[in-house]
């Protein structure tokens, strides 16, 4: 097995990262209402640092109250958001949703240190079609006598958690606009803007925060569009490209929806143009990647899952140069390739794929306010990132070969952490002039300052 020799060169540096994440959408409304040991085991391990993920980042769906009123069409029950604006009056209810608060409320308890609250449509009563979702494809759903109303809404909504002592850093209004928000193919909330109407709607959002001494501090973010190859440079533009928005904008969140089976070119040549356009048009400006989940049928419990996950983040990281990440979904209860961790809605016990032990190679090792660093010499069939922590620096290779590699990393003993099919998360002392990692496997190499 020949030996791949490597070399760290903290001098070179990029982004800093703020964290990662997962969405708390479509399951933390039940899971937050299970059997107590159950609940609290679910969000020990998404969000602890040392018994779960220790993911920082909670993201919270401010629904638009399609559960309340039953109205739309959703195949998935669960997709019901709800709102909590009363049907009748602009007062609100505190007491709903309180299965999906209390998930949130436990993220915080066990380390999440930012909240962000992301909509996906309005409050339906406040809509053009008086749903949550649109009548007619391409059409904005939101009048803009009703922008207002809407933004004082999520804003009350905000001051409401932060007396509450939940950390709300981020709000996010508006959820994949251009996306096709009509209720005969939607499953989900969701309402279309055009371009200009996000930037109305941010203005908006800016300008009202700035009369709420509470909210000093806070940012917004946009536009989340959901595919990278469609419309985001002219979207991107109406967010950055407006001086009343930066000064609550400060980069742009996309979404790395990139299907396979409509790709014209690769994702990499995709995420490699649209951060060398950002670097042309707003030199600065970090993007986060805040979602992105494997868009695949089937419930993978197995590496090829884990592999595909650790790739996208590593893309993520090293060409767009993301200062964070953030996975959608965090549980899930469907025939799908989505969650870190899999629930059975009616057993109420819950099952722990591979993906969730790749995703952790990430998040347990790279802590908020890393700064990614060079590493040399990595071969074309090994991927490789490094960051340096303060007390640790920490080298994360992803195999997706059928073979073992041996790997030298300079000189002194470290901890090797591993993610294979034998193994998850499995610490090991190893000595870096010469080490091995496993066939298809993600791996951490911790060095200690």
């Amino acid at each position: 097995m020949k030996q791949v020799k490597l070399k760290l060169n903290p001098a070179k540096s990029y982004q800093t990262i703020e964290g990662f994440g997962a969405s708390g959408a479509w399951w933390a409304q039940f899971v937050g209402g299970w059997p107590d040991e159950t609940r609290r085991e679910i969000m020990r391990l998404l969000y602890h640092k040392e018994h779960g993920l220790g993911m920082q980042i909670y993201r919270y769906n401010l629904g638009g109250g399609s559960k309340e009123s039953g109205n739309g069409r959703f195949d998935n029950l669960n997709r019901k958001a709800s709102s909590f604006l009363k049907a009748d009056s602009d007062d609100y209810d505190w007491s709903r949703d309180a299965e999906a608060v209390w998930c949130m409320k436990e993220a915080v308890a066990n380390g999440a240190d930012e909240v962000v609250l992301f909509v996906n449509s309005p409050p339906e009563r406040w809509t053009k079609s008086g749903l949550t979702k649109g009548k007619y494809f391409l059409c904005a759903n939101l009048p803009r006598k009703n922008e207002l109303k809407f933004t004082t809404y999520m804003l009350d909504v905000t001051e409401h958690f932060l007396a509450q002592g939940l950390p709300v850093k981020v709000l996010s209004p508006i959820n994949e606009p251009f996306g096709p928000w009509i209720d005969k193919l939607a499953g989900q909330e969701g309402c279309h803007y055009r371009a200009h109407g996000v930037r109305r709607l941010l203005r908006l959002f800016a300008r009202e925060m700035d009369k709420r001494p509470v909210l000093d501090g806070m940012m917004l973010s946009g536009a989340e569009m959901n595919d990278l190859r469609y419309m985001n440079k002219t979207y991107t533009r109406a967010v950055l490209g407006d001086k009343t928005v930066r000064t609550r904008v400060d980069g742009i969140d996309v979404h790395g929806y990139v299907l396979k089976p409509l790709a014209w070119r690769k994702s990499k040549d995709v995420k490699r143009r649209f951060r060398k356009w950002m670097n042309r048009k707003y030199p600065g400006q970090p993007i986060r990647m805040s979602e992105w989940t494997e868009m695949q049928g089937g419930r993978d419990y197995g590496m090829q899952s884990a592999l595909t996950l650790a790739n996208e983040v590593w893309e993520d990281l090293t060409i767009m140069d993301v200062v964070s990440w953030q996975k959608w979904i965090a549980v899930s209860e469907v025939d799908y390739s989505d969650g870190l961790i899999y629930v059975d809605q009616e057993k109420q016990t819950y099952d722990i794929p591979k993906r969730y032990y790749a995703y952790g190679q990430f998040t347990k090792f790279v802590p908020r306010g890393a700064q990614r660093i060079e590493i040399k010499g990595v071969p074309d069939e090994l991927q490789a990132v490094a960051f340096n922590c303060g007390t640790h620096t920490a080298v994360i290779f992803i195999n997706h070969t059928s073979s073992a590699m041996a790997i030298s990393l300079g000189n002194g003993s470290a901890q090797l952490i591993e993610t294979n099919e034998e193994k998850s998360l499995h610490r090991s002392e190893i000595d870096l002039a010469g080490f091995s990692i496993a066939a298809k496997s993600v791996n951490t190499v911790v060095i200690r300052a």
